[in-house]
């Protein structure tokens, strides 16, 4: 069987693809030949801006186009803005980010985009082969972002979310402040919030999010749109400039990530906080670790492992949901506008040691989460 003829193949150039590629070339790596595979074609209307939260400056950091101290949380009938303390709120846009990791990659010969649609990423021997077209490319390692996952894996709940790109004639927004949730939404037996990210005070995306548990389906884009219209048609008129919209599967399990010279990445490697729907910084910390595990000991698997006690409470957060979607409002309530909002951040961050988290969930109605814990428990293998 012939060897590699690239030192790496990198199926799909979404955030993941390209985080991953921006670490590997910024390193020890930026020598090496590497291969990048996309089709342009997603299955559904893409998110062209991701939103997350941090406290310093990593790689991509400077892509960001907007950055807050501050947000606003409308939730169980309070109205407040929240500063972040040592956290910013920040957004980074699709094509910036791509833009700048393609500068980075300039410095890089042996790395190359090249158009495709990847029908098969696998291992075969002692080599990754990555099949597109009907070529198979040969690789020393595959990242794959792409493939569909492996069956059997059942989704803990689902997030939906439907975003409008609106202009206003009268202005309608606070540049200064985003909002994260605003529950003034009607809940149709499901958690939902609508997140407003400002482009200026005419112009923002509205996007409505939903969460639901293992035993609701989530609402179709139709019911979405209806609802997110509604919410909007309170303020006036408006137009609406783009639509984005998806259906996540949440889950808490890690994914089956490793498969001999395959290794997935972002959500196909379950860096979806199932708790959040946020990944954009847990892709960076992931991209970080794969390139330094690489540079280190020559292979892309020496990765943090998820904390147990982390995947709990994310467990027991849905099946809370659940049992009783109303709950969510309730605690963003408390743990947004009843205390410091760097804690909490650092807690969906997984940066918190136990007694951290045992003081946050004093806040909170403690009936529904010990009414909740023993079926996790009884579920987890």
């Amino acid at each position: 069987m012939a060897g590699p003829e690239l030192d790496a193949v990198v199926a799909g150039s979404g955030l993941s693809g390209l985080s991953l590629l921006a670490h590997l070339a910024a390193g020890p790596w930026r020598d090496r030949s590497v291969l990048v595979i996309d089709d342009g074609a997603p299955a559904w209307r893409p998110a062209t801006s991701w939103g997350y939260w941090t406290t310093g400056i990593g790689l991509l950091d400077g892509v960001a186009c907007r950055s807050y101290a501050r947000v606003r949380v409308r939730a169980g009938g309070r109205d407040g803005v929240v500063a972040l303390g040592r956290y910013r709120y920040r957004i980074a846009r699709r094509r910036d980010l791509d833009r700048a990791v393609r500068l980075i990659v300039d410095d890089c010969p042996g790395f190359e985009f090249r158009p495709g649609r990847v029908e098969s990423v696998h291992t075969a021997g002692d080599v990754a082969e990555v099949v597109v077209a009907g070529h198979t490319y040969r690789a020393s390692w595959a990242f794959d972002s792409v493939t569909a996952e492996p069956a059997g894996r059942p989704a803990d709940g689902h997030l939906a979310f439907t975003g409008w790109e609106v202009r206003c004639a009268e202005p309608r927004f606070d540049v200064e402040t985003p909002v994260l949730f605003d529950f003034r939404t009607p809940q149709a037996g499901r958690s939902r919030f609508v997140y407003v990210l400002p482009e200026g005070r005419h112009r923002a995306m509205v996007e409505l999010t939903e969460f639901t548990g293992r035993h609701t389906n989530p609402s179709t884009m139709d019911d979405m749109g209806a609802s997110l219209a509604a919410h909007l048609d309170r303020a006036g008129p408006y137009d609406v400039v783009r639509t984005e919209s998806a259906v996540l599967p949440l889950r808490v399990a890690p994914a089956p990530r490793r498969s001999g010279r395959v290794l997935r990445i972002g959500a196909r490697g379950g860096l979806l906080k199932a708790s959040t729907g946020y990944a954009y910084q847990r892709i960076q910390r992931d991209s970080a670790a794969i390139a330094a595990s690489l540079a280190r000991h020559g292979h892309p698997f020496a990765l943090p492992r998820p904390r147990r006690r982390h995947r709990l409470l994310d467990a027991i957060l849905l099946e809370v949901l659940d049992r009783d979607p109303t709950q969510l409002e309730l605690a963003f309530r408390q743990l947004f506008l009843a205390g410091p909002a760097e804690r909490v951040l650092r807690f969906l961050d997984e940066d918190t040691r136990p007694l951290d988290e045992i003081r946050l969930a004093a806040t909170l109605p403690p009936a529904p989460y010990l009414r909740a814990a023993p079926a996790v428990l009884l579920r987890r293998p």
